[in-house]
């Protein structure tokens, strides 16, 4: 019930991106029906039937990746002020939104029932003059129990998939005991190094910037507030470093730090700080192994492989395209920090210095997504080609391209809203300090410029790399 509130109450944007789950789900769950139609009108041929199911993992797979990033944007399931004091802890409000994927997925899986129901002509006659029903296994009585399990497989898979990424995860710091209760854990700063009740107490000891209260070597207790310098190698003394994440100017501009809550009131909850991105090397390990798989099959050909009413092609194309896909999603991050690096060096001025320290913040949200993009783009040229090469592609190719075309684009996205909500405490203090908006935009039209001029060569490489092998 708190579920069906929540969706009824979200704003016009949420209700279209769910809306967009229910579509996938929609055209997933037809796909996965004419699956078992074609089993039933081909059932001396398993290996057939086996092969379309297997061909179907793939919007399967976008679908429930399109889901889960629609649930980590949802604005009704973020953990608010207040919400644990009536029982919406983090915990409860992962199960709201595994349930509301769940939800979204069911209502668009009842729809491809009664689409394929209709093409069968088991409601209200055969349409199209019965030029659907040869794959659908018209004469042959359906087995609802088969269809029902085959039409469960992406509400079970969205909703387990996004209560898996969206688990309450331990924030404890690192070097705290498990057995520490949250009195003693109060008084544990980040560097695990247990206080007193004094010493936390004290004031100005909590901060950032100023420093932990010490006592001086000679056995008297520093005024509190003050900051453990070191001597600098000149004879000098460092100023005190400023975090700047908890240090933002007063109302005075002395630059006094201020403590900051965990979790801003613009940025999601579900994912803590992630450290820098390292799956370049094996990215790159696995892009170059699908090639060589691409290009083995392509001197090889040996097992042809068709799609479902579609050409035929080398079966290890299909295991080389699986390996490249892979490698563009995991070295997906590591090319967007890259990118955010490569925007902030020759002496940057302020507006690469934003637009480069945004795209590194942004690199492990909408890496992998740009990464899958690349690799459904070079795969839809590859398919292209071997459309040329065998011009026998029927609607049922076209619909599954289509779908996982659209998963990717939507899922890249709803990853960028994602990533605007993230920023929109920074983006708020910006224009509070009165940085002008074309500033702002200008930084968001350079990060967009920057992952361009680096993902379309990418793609444009590796399809043409892809599609060698299935040149005639």
């Amino acid at each position: 019930m708190l579920a069906l509130r929540l969706t009824r109450g979200a704003r016009p944007a949420v209700h279209l991106r769910r809306l967009l789950v229910a579509t996938a789900s929609a055209g997933t769950g037809f796909l996965l029906l004419c699956t078992l139609g074609h089993a039933l009108s081909h059932p001396g041929a398993p290996a057939g039937a086996a092969l379309r199911l297997a061909w179907c993992a793939v919007p399967l797979a976008a679908t429930v990746h399109f889901a889960l990033a629609v649930a980590r944007t949802d604005p009704g399931t973020r953990p608010r002020p207040g919400l644990a004091a009536i029982g919406l802890g983090p915990a409860r409000l992962m199960a709201v939104s595994a349930t509301t994927t769940a939800l979204s997925t069911v209502l668009g899986s009842m729809p491809a029932l009664l689409l394929f129901l209709h093409l069968r002509g088991d409601l209200t006659g055969t349409p199209f003059d019965g030029a659907a029903a040869s794959f659908l296994a018209a004469g042959v009585p359906l087995p609802l129990p088969a269809a029902l399990t085959l039409l469960a497989l992406t509400p079970a898979a969205a909703s387990l998939t996004v209560a898996l990424a969206l688990r309450p995860r331990d924030a404890r710091p690192a070097g705290t005991a498990r057995g520490t209760g949250p009195a003693l854990r109060r008084f544990t700063p980040a560097t695990g190094v247990q206080e007193t009740f004094g010493a936390y107490g004290r004031f100005g000891a909590r901060r950032a910037g100023r420093g932990v209260t010490a006592p001086a070597p000679d056995g008297d207790t520093r005024h509190p507030g003050h900051t453990l310098t070191a001597p600098a190698p000149d004879g000098g003394v460092r100023p005190p470093r400023h975090s700047a994440a908890t240090a933002a100017p007063d109302g005075n501009g002395d630059g006094t730090a201020l403590d900051t809550p965990a979790h801003a009131p613009g940025n999601p909850p579900h994912d803590p700080p992630r450290p820098d991105p390292t799956g370049l090397p094996w990215g790159a390990a696995l892009l170059a192994a699908g090639l060589a798989v691409e290009a083995y099959a392509g001197r090889s050909p040996g097992h042809q492989l068709a799609l479902p009413g579609g050409p035929t092609g080398p079966a290890a194309v299909l295991l080389g395209w699986t390996l490249t896909a892979i490698g563009l999603a995991v070295a997906g991050p590591s090319l967007t920090h890259l990118c955010g690096r490569l925007l902030q060096s020759a002496r940057p001025g302020a507006l690469r210095l934003l637009a480069g320290r945004g795209l590194m913040e942004e690199a492990s949200r909408i890496g992998a997504p740009l990464g899958i993009l690349c690799a459904v783009a070079s795969g839809a040229y590859s398919l292209a080609v071997l459309h040329d090469a065998d011009p026998s592609s029927g609607p049922l190719t076209a619909l599954g391209a289509a779908l996982v075309a659209g998963c990717a684009l939507a899922t890249l996205l709803t990853a960028a809203v994602e990533a605007r909500q993230a920023r929109a405490g920074t983006t708020a203090a910006l224009l509070r300090l009165g940085a002008p908006s074309r500033v702002l935009r200008g930084a968001a039209a350079l990060r967009a410029g920057a992952l361009a001029a680096l993902f379309v060569p990418l793609t444009l490489t590796v399809a043409a790399l892809a599609a060698l092998p299935l040149t005639p």
